[in-house]
């Protein structure tokens, strides 16, 4: 009887080691990809993103083709750039990607009041919006803590922003500054001044509640607000932290 029971015993631990090995085998072969994936994009345009697909293939939007087109950071109004640090995250130029100040404030709200309020990085909303979905709940979170953090070891933050630039919603079906700018403003997205920018870094919390086009009263003076922002934030020399001179 007790050698049976040993011979048990041992069955049951060499199960549990080779899935304690597979595991493991699977957790480093997703790190590896994911690392790949990451360092892919650190140079190459992004063809699509995450939320893109799940917009188009949801069946709680119309989005059946989505207005998107990348535009390099050469070819962007700086105008713009200031305008969502400013009106998005100030601090953008030197974190590490997360904002702890702003997590506990919203880990406080959602203790006290139980709703969700808004604490991610730009950083962290382009590791959301590219490579996850937009659930709420802590795996997620931790899954864009991951990738926010490989953003910012493998990406410059002129390449985060670009990337931000590119794949921020503007409005339902429409991403990216060049269709922002050729939609609401029928100029490219070189050509936004600072008014215009302000207006399209003004909807960004929720795009589709919030139009650029019909602009509600809270989008006005959301503008101003970011507007006066951008002003005491250096305006251009902000982005001299960051941004190599010249481009």
């Amino acid at each position: 009887m007790a050698t049976k029971n040993a011979r048990h015993k041992r069955k049951k631990q060499n199960l549990m080691m080779r899935v304690t090995h597979f595991m493991k085998r699977l957790m480093l072969i997703w790190v590896f990809f994911s690392v790949m994936l990451v360092l892919l994009f650190r140079w190459l345009p992004l063809p699509t993103t995450s939320f893109m697909l799940q917009q188009r293939l949801s069946a709680d939007t119309s989005c059946s083709s989505i207005r998107y087109q990348w535009t390099p950071w050469s070819q962007t109004s700086k105008q713009l750039a200031i305008a969502v640090i400013a009106a998005e995250d100030q601090k953008f130029a030197t974190h590490w990607g997360l904002d702890f100040s702003a997590l506990k404030s919203a880990l406080q709200t959602r203790l006290k009041t139980g709703k969700i309020r808004g604490g991610s990085t730009i950083s962290q909303q382009v590791a959301k919006n590219v490579f996850l979905w937009p659930a709420k709940n802590i795996f997620r979170k931790a899954l864009e803590v991951y990738f926010t953090v490989l953003i910012e070891l493998f990406w410059s933050k002129q390449r985060i922003l670009e990337v931000y630039l590119n794949v921020a919603q503007f409005g339902e079906c429409t991403f990216g500054v060049e269709q922002a700018a050729q939609q609401y403003y029928r100029i490219n997205a070189s050509e936004l001044n600072g008014w215009q920018a302000a207006r399209l870094a003004a909807v960004l919390p929720n795009p589709v509640i919030y139009r650029v086009d019909r602009p509600s009263n809270y989008v006005v003076k959301r503008s101003n607000w970011i507007r006066r922002q951008v002003k005491q934030l250096g305006g251009f020399n902000y982005l001299s932290q960051f941004v190599p001179k010249g481009k």
